[in-house]
């Protein structure tokens, strides 16, 4: 009986899950781009390595090496892969170091001192990031583990002591080996949970689109990776500014990623835009009321000589008073998407009245209207643009068969005024898009829009318009000197 209620509620619980409105998938076809653009910041990470001063004796000769640098990364092989539980890893091996250091050297009277380079042979690196969602739906590097060892530390001594150093390179070279290896790990350790941290903040999670609605972008769980891609299941949901706790209630077909042929795949379902087109509607943005010389001309005396038999039963003061046609959406627009392509439907009333001045405004006619729009979909940079084109248009009246047949006249030119003076101001706005969850720098290029039943995808390829350094040291907001102490490094000496 109690395997029964476990499976009862188990089934319950899945019932209930809510499904993602968006998600996105990164291949193995990245990863190439993103390790060239993330070696170069590893190189300038390694850079800030600072190691403390070496100072020693040895007989009657007193040294001390300072200001140590890096200066240049030499990779002979690297590889950066997707694992699973690990998220991204990152191995380097017989790589090398640059770098420059002052010497100072002391025996009794005799001092010399200058710069010099060197270089750590057979550095191995392998580092790996571990992604998780936070408590606010952002994806955060929540572990980095790193491993690292130089296998040797070469210098180019010279000038008059040149033999003294080659005498004292063994105590230098091993006690500078030392000092790098236990340096490496807490430079990655800080890169990863603190300055790609701050790169993954610039990933929209709840923002606003313009005045009147909103967007959630929120993980609704951790990351998965496989051997072959990582998979993100974003919440893709639109909202009233005015409302922000509102949310409906997805019932579409959850969207699919299955290919892995381009960089990266961004699907979205018809719930993603329904709740973008019920969010303007709760928000009053879908109605127009044009007003007296906003109304066409040659529309304007079609209606008026439609409803001449009512017009000319009014008072001298309402006859020739401004004319005022008002559309108004009835119910929130449904999207539907097909693999032959996505239309949105749209049921609105439409309103001809007289508007006398300083007196209530006197209805002529109000009928209903069904128009069916298709829609495109483009992905430009970081943002979903749509492209609207109206279809089908049909008018007709809730009061009876006849006032429908009568309407029929105004069915092309009200159609002309939606095609012309409404169509245009509502692509306007579409076309500007939103914007997707990639991070500040990142633009898909060479997009294709492919549809399916009930969700479509978008396959892309991606392109650094930022250095990783640039966005970072832009955004970056989190104090140094707070972060988190790293872990003890398991450098191999």
């Amino acid at each position: 009986m109690a395997l029964y209620g476990a499976l009862f509620l188990a089934l319950l619980v899945g019932a209930h899950a809510e499904l993602p409105g968006c998600k996105i998938r990164v291949t193995s076809k990245a990863l190439e781009l993103v390790k060239q653009e993330g070696l170069r910041f590893l190189e300038q990470e390694l850079e800030t390595i600072t190691i403390p001063d070496l100072r020693g004796k040895e007989g009657h000769f007193y040294y001390n090496i300072s200001e140590v640098k890096v200066t240049e990364l030499q990779l002979t092989s690297s590889e950066l892969d997707f694992q699973p539980q690990q998220e991204l890893m990152l191995q380097i091996t017989n790589a090398s170091l640059g770098l420059q250091f002052r010497r100072q050297l002391l025996y009794w009277f005799f001092y010399d001192g200058g710069y010099i380079n060197a270089s750590a042979e057979g550095v191995s690196i392998r580092t790996g990031l571990e992604l998780s969602r936070d408590s606010a739906g952002r994806m955060k590097v929540s572990n980095v583990s790193c491993q690292a060892s130089v296998s040797r530390m070469h210098a180019a001594f010279g000038g008059t002591f040149k033999k003294v150093y080659e005498f004292l390179s063994t105590f230098i070279t091993s006690g500078m080996r030392f000092l790098l290896n236990q340096q490496i790990c807490p430079v990655l350790y800080h890169a990863g949970t603190v300055l790609l941290n701050s790169l993954l903040d610039t990933i929209p999670v709840r923002s606003s689109v313009d005045d009147l609605v909103g967007i959630d972008y929120s993980l609704m769980k951790d990351p998965v990776a496989s051997t072959s891609n990582l998979d993100m299941d974003f919440r893709g949901a639109f909202f009233p500014l005015t409302e922000k706790n509102w949310s409906l209630p997805n019932r579409a077909v959850e969207p699919q990623l299955q290919e892995e042929e381009r960089m990266v795949y961004v699907s979205f379902s018809e719930f993603f835009f329904d709740s973008a087109m019920e969010s303007y509607f709760r928000a009053g943005a879908l109605q127009l009321s044009l007003v007296g010389d906003k109304v066409p001309h040659d529309l304007d005396m079609l209606l008026r000589a439609s409803y001449f038999g009512s017009i000319v039963l009014m008072s001298p003061a309402v006859i020739d008073s401004p004319l005022k046609l008002e559309l108004r959406v009835l119910a929130p627009p449904r999207c539907t998407i097909k693999p032959a392509g996505t239309t949105i439907s749209v049921t609105a009333s439409v309103t001809i009245a007289l508007v006398p001045p300083d007196q209530p405004e006197v209805q002529l006619s109000s009928m209903t209207m069904d128009a069916r729009l298709s829609a495109k979909m483009a992905l430009r940079g970081k943002a979903l643009r749509t492209q609207l084109d109206l279809r089908r248009f049909r008018i007709y009246s809730n009061q009876s068969a006849l006032e429908s047949l009568a309407l029929i006249p105004l069915q092309a030119p009200l159609k002309t005024l939606l095609q012309i003076g409404v169509m245009p101001m509502l692509n306007e706005r579409t076309w500007r898009g939103v914007q997707i969850p990639l991070p500040e720098g990142i633009n898909f290029v060479r997009e294709v829009v492919t549809n399916h039943a009930g969700f479509l995808t978008i396959g892309a390829d991606l392109h650094f318009a930022k250095g990783l350094r640039e966005v970072i040291e832009k955004n970056r907001s989190v104090d140094v000197k707070a972060s988190t102490a790293p872990p003890p490094s398991t450098a191999a000496v």
